[in-house]
């Protein structure tokens, strides 16, 4: 049975960690994911291009990324940077850490999906006198990033269940929140299952809002490719 101390806890308690979620935590994840993805795409293009100096230094950036824990990168960032000089607030350090990491992983997905493309896409957009960046533009890079919509929306789940990292280096986020209420009130176990509810909820909304965008995508291009035919 749950005393009424520990339910008066819980039930104040919720809106307290709902509330550093809606205004720290999925803004968090929102930004950064955007920023990542500007940095994976023009990391997958590079590759893609074959462009041998800049393909090795994508790679390179790849590796050492997807090679080292989050967790270490924050630190570095926000303990070990201010030793070179460069002192960054807790939430533009974790946008930066974020961005660059999900920016690797990604850059993976949509180097695949855009060697899933058929070759002869780019030999068409060549007879119609498309140039190479018309057509990665107007052809390959749309098909590609419909293929890769799937796992980027699991990764963007994820990188949401990540951003409680941040509270290593004191991002307010709900995570946190739920911290400082543990040790006030010495009751670890229901709090931390709540903020864990919490970011069930938030990632079930994710995965509902995947799904409709997949089911969108799938028609749209059913659509195409009766346009096409």
């Amino acid at each position: 049975m749950i005393s009424q101390r520990l339910l008066d806890i819980l039930l104040d308690s919720f809106g307290k960690i709902l509330i550093p979620g809606l205004t720290m935590t999925i803004p968090l994840t929102a930004i950064s994911f955007a920023f990542a993805l500007v940095i994976a795409v023009a990391t997958a293009l590079v590759q893609f291009a074959h462009v041998r100096v800049l393909r090795q230094l994508a790679r390179f950036y790849v590796w050492v990324i997807r090679g080292t824990p989050l967790l270490v990168q924050l630190f570095v960032v926000f303990y070990g940077l201010p030793s070179l000089g460069i002192t960054l607030d807790p939430f533009p350090a974790a946008v930066i850490v974020f961005s660059i990491n999900e920016g690797a992983y990604a850059a993976e997905t949509i180097r695949a999906a855009l060697e899933s493309v058929p070759v002869g896409q780019l030999e068409a957009g060549a007879c119609v006198s498309m140039s190479y960046g018309q057509t990665i533009g107007r052809i390959v890079l749309p098909q590609a990033l419909r293929t890769a919509f799937p796992p980027l929306s699991n990764s963007l789940i994820a990188m949401l269940k990540d951003t409680s990292l941040a509270a290593n280096i004191t991002v307010t986020e709900m995570f946190m929140a739920t911290q400082r209420i543990v040790a006030r009130t010495y009751e670890p176990l229901a709090l931390y299952l709540e903020v864990g509810l919490i970011y069930l909820l938030f990632s079930t909304v994710l995965t509902k809002l995947q799904r409709v965008g997949e089911k969108k995508l799938n028609f749209y291009g059913y659509q195409g490719g009766n346009d096409h035919a």
